[in-house]
C-alpha cells in the first residue's frame, strides 16, 4: 500500500453481501473512527448506471472482562437507505402517522378528573 503520511486508516472487515468476509483499509475520520457508511460503486456490466453497495458500520465486539469496544466492522444494508439530513440531538426524530389518530384533543391528562371547581 503507498504511503499516506498523516492520513491514518484501520482495516475494517466487511459482512454479508458481495464483500462478505474482506477486509479493506478504511480511511479514518479526525475523530479517529470510520464513517458510519460506507459506499462501494460497482460498474454495471452494459454500461448503465452503477450498482451502490451501502454498508454501515457497526462494533465489532467487546471485550469479555472489561466490555471495552474492540473496533469496528461493515454490516450490509440490502436496502441502503441514504439518510438526507444531519442527526443532531435537539433534532426532533423522523416520526410516523398514527394509525388511530386522537380525535379529540384535551388539555386534561389521561386519568385525571376534569374538575375545575376544585
Amino acid at each position: 500500500m503507498a504511503d499516506t503520511g498523516a492520513v491514518k486508516s484501520e482495516d475494517t472487515p466487511f459482512e454479508g453481501g458481495p464483500m462478505d468476509g474482506r477486509v479493506l483499509p478504511v480511511l479514518l475520520g479526525p475523530t479517529g473512527h470510520p464513517p458510519k457508511t460506507y459506499r462501494i460503486p460497482v460498474p454495471d456490466a452494459a454500461g448503465g448506471p452503477p450498482t451502490v453497495l451501502v454498508y454501515r458500520r457497526v462494533p465489532r465486539g467487546h471485550s469479555k472482562r472489561l466490555g471495552l469496544h474492540q473496533g469496528w466492522k461493515y454490516a450490509y444494508d440490502p436496502e441502503g437507505k441514504q439518510d438526507s439530513r444531519l442527526r443532531w440531538p435537539w433534532s426532533t426524530p423522523d416520526s410516523t402517522p398514527d394509525a388511530t389518530p386522537n380525535l379529540t384533543p384535551d388539555a386534561t391528562p389521561g386519568g385525571k378528573r376534569d374538575d375545575t371547581d376544585g
